[in-house]
């Protein structure tokens, strides 16, 4: 059965005349049989995005302890606060665990309505930055079995994307990126965008796989011939619609090389991934998706318009991405104007109407102006937006 990660349902319960009760949940992986722990990064997950919805940002909790918040360690940058912390239920499967909290949170002037709806992602082939490290073990094709993992562990734990991969071939990101040549990456960005339908896109580099030159034989003594090897990759997200760079993170993580030097490694199979390299490097990608599912959680959802008569259209937003009859967007017009120096930049213009959606599909939504207004100015390719 799919376990999601978080699903919030907005409630109010009685018992605060001044907070708001918020439900969620999270999930974490179960590491060495400790449960305890893993059931505290369960609840701080899903502490942290219920605090997001409610229009905080929240750079920390450290300290939960038998399900309950003990000690005020939560470093929140808006007027947000918890009242109280309640466990409601934990699920252990799997290796995973799964609670419910609730949370008594003082309400925000601004919710964060965006996390209502998934966003589409489209998820590129990685490009392993020096390749000749990549000789020892002969993992060449990492650079498409990683990303295909974190497709899997996004569709399984995450919540907020919808995600596309393309793999077949690589495309001039790092070339580009190396080069600092930033406008051509927004126009890489903006053509992979347009050509998969997708929102937002997703970059990597794997930059290092080296390995050491010295034995490591602290790990397992009784064997030789174990070299600590490098996982260090970056990640970038672009706006699928500007080009722009909203996400850049950087990991790096080591682990012992259990493999002979001269073996060719399938990175594939299960040997590969239940080694300790492979579980590193699996742990990397678990934190890859928390960071992206928080940090895509509150950035706006975007339908393209793609058909428009009289004051009707149809966006292509659905059933997949959360979309609903009754939903209200704001309709932007994109007019993006070309500087002196020739770089793009992208230009915004709100109309003053509405749209409501009176019909969905699995793909796309059909709607029509709350005040039934002719949407003279809007055009295919602009924007429906819910923020």
């Amino acid at each position: 059965m799919r376990l999601s990660l978080l699903c919030l349902c907005f409630a109010i319960y009685s018992g605060s005349s001044f907070g708001q009760w918020y439900e969620s949940q999270g999930v974490a992986a179960i590491k060495n049989d400790d449960n305890k722990t893993a059931k505290h990064q369960a609840i701080q997950n899903a502490l942290k995005k219920a605090l997001l919805v409610a229009g905080a940002s929240v750079s920390s909790v450290r300290q939960v302890v038998n399900g309950l918040l003990t000690q005020d360690e939560i470093n929140i940058r808006a007027s947000g606060s918890v009242n109280s912390l309640e466990l409601i239920s934990e699920n252990y499967s799997d290796n995973l665990v799964t609670v419910t909290i609730r949370a008594d949170i003082f309400s925000q002037e601004k919710k964060c309505f965006a996390a209502d709806y998934k966003k589409s992602m489209l998820l590129t082939r990685s490009n392993i930055l020096h390749r000749e490290q990549a000789n020892v073990g002969s993992i060449y094709s990492l650079d498409k079995v990683l990303v295909d993992q974190l497709a899997k562990k996004i569709q399984r734990q995450g919540i907020y994307l919808d995600t596309k991969l393309a793999l077949k071939s690589k495309t001039e990101f790092s070339r580009l990126n190396q080069s600092l040549q930033i406008q051509n990456l927004k126009n890489l960005t903006m053509s992979l965008a347009n050509m998969t339908n997708s929102q937002y896109v997703l970059f990597s580099e794997i930059q290092d796989l080296s390995i050491a030159n010295d034995e490591n034989n602290n790990w397992q003594f009784w064997q030789k011939n174990i070299y600590q090897r490098q996982f260090n990759i970056a990640l970038y997200v672009h706006d699928g619609t500007t080009g722009e760079r909203i996400l850049n993170k950087h990991y790096q993580s080591s682990a012992p090389w259990g493999f002979d030097k001269r073996a060719q490694v399938d990175v594939t199979s299960q040997n590969f991934w239940q080694s300790e390299y492979g579980k590193k490097i699996n742990m990397t990608l678990d934190s890859i998706v928390s960071d992206i599912d928080e940090n895509m959680m509150c950035q706006p959802t975007q339908g393209r318009i793609v058909q428009v008569q009289g004051n009707s259209l149809t966006l292509n937003l659905g059933k997949r991405h959360g979309v609903k009859v009754g939903d209200e967007f704001s309709l932007l017009h994109l007019n993006n104007f070309i500087s002196d120096d020739k770089r793009t930049y992208p230009s915004l213009h709100i109309s003053p109407y509405k749209i409501i959606i009176n019909s969905v599909s699995q793909d796309s939504a059909h709607a029509t102006t709350t005040e039934q207004h002719i949407l003279d100015n809007i055009q295919i390719n602009d924007l429906a937006v819910r923020y």
